[in-house]
Order: structure tokens, then sequence, then C-alpha cells
């Protein structure tokens, strides 16, 4: 168990929460999570990219000249690949890149992304994600505060419009509730932000 102490927006302790080793306390795997971040960029990828075939092409079907006599190859369609307008002989075409990944493996790297985060103290607790007013000039003072540069803020089931609205144009800066979390965006930020509910939520979820 790892205590952790709690801050407000204004750079104030407010407590302190403990942490269970069974979330946080994990010797991270990089195989799961480089696993897991593999699974997450295929399943985003577009899969649109695509080239005509032959059968595509708009030229005629005409034999392009006589079979006998010419000295030449025996050709048939100008919408073969090696002509220069033909089609495009094994060119990619519209998929999808999703691969299997198992339910428990994505868990899991949940929980090792996670504690690769507390092991290098860089999860930041704060008590609630809420602001009086939309103000981004008054959100990055709070964030200068709390030593954030580079962050992803995980809050509870509903997102503070205020806090969601003041955040969303820093630099650096994501913020999701705690259904979006995922592995691929806790490393590539260096630093993780929860709320009190978001642990709540997590530890509830890992049950």
């Amino acid at each position: 168990m790892v205590d952790i102490t709690i801050k407000s927006l204004t750079g104030d302790d407010a407590g302190t929460v403990t942490l269970a080793d069974e979330i946080f306390g994990l010797e991270p795997r990089e195989d799961i999570l480089q696993r897991m971040v593999r699974w997450q960029l295929a399943k985003r990828q577009q899969g649109t990219h695509k080239s005509k075939g032959r059968a595509e092409i708009a030229r005629t079907g005409a034999k392009m000249y006589r079979q006998k006599g010419t000295g030449r190859a025996r050709h048939s369609s100008a919408r073969a690949p090696q002509f220069r307008g033909g089609g495009k002989a094994h060119g990619p075409v519209v998929r999808s890149h999703e691969h299997d990944l198992p339910k428990k493996v994505r868990a899991l790297a949940l929980k090792h992304a996670l504690s690769a985060k507390a092991r290098t103290d860089s999860i930041v607790v704060l008590d609630e994600l809420k602001t009086a007013e939309a103000k981004t000039k008054a959100m990055v003072q709070s964030f200068t505060k709390l030593g954030l540069s580079n962050a992803l803020i995980i809050g509870g089931a509903e997102l503070d419009e205020n806090f969601a609205r003041s955040a969303r144009n820093i630099a650096h800066i994501d913020v999701l509730p705690i259904q979006g979390i995922n592995v691929y965006d806790i490393l590539r930020r260096q630093t993780l932000v929860l709320s009190k509910a978001a642990i709540e939520a997590l530890e509830e979820r890992f049950k």
C-alpha cells in the first residue's frame, strides 16, 4: 500500500489516499504494455487506403493489336498492370487492421500502466476537478502551481464542464472521464492526474 497526498487545484494539501497494491503496485511488464499499445493503435487505424485493380480501370478491353505477326508479346487488355494507366497489381485495399487481444490481458495492461506511473512517482491525486468559471488562463496558473506541463487528467464518470473547457486548449494536457482511461494515453503523457472519484472507480472496477 502506498499513501499519496491529495492536492487541490490551488496547490494546497487536502488529505491522503492509499493506492492499492493490486492496481498500482505491480512490477510493470513492457511486453504486456507493448501488446496493448499495438492493439490500440491498430484498432484506431482507418484502413481506407485503396488503389484500383485492373477490373476497376476505365480503359477499353479490346485486344491491343493482332495476336501474330508483329514480333511483339501477346498482349490482350490495356488495363493490365504492366502498362502505364493500368491497374495496380496486389495494391492496398480497404480493410480493418484490428486483431484480437484477450480481455484479461487488456485489463492487466491497464494495471501495469498505472503501476509504471506509480513506480516513477508520476501520479498526482486531486480532490476534485471543478472550477467556478471556464478560464484557460486561470487553469494554466493552477497547473503551473501543481507542476503539470505534460499530463493526462482522469476525472469521474461526469466531467465538470467548466474544467473541461478550461483545460482543452492547453498544449500537452488531455482530460478524459474514467470510462476513457487507456494505456496509450497514460504512457504518452509524463504525469497521470487522478481525481478521488477516478481512484474509487478504478478500485471498484478491479475488485
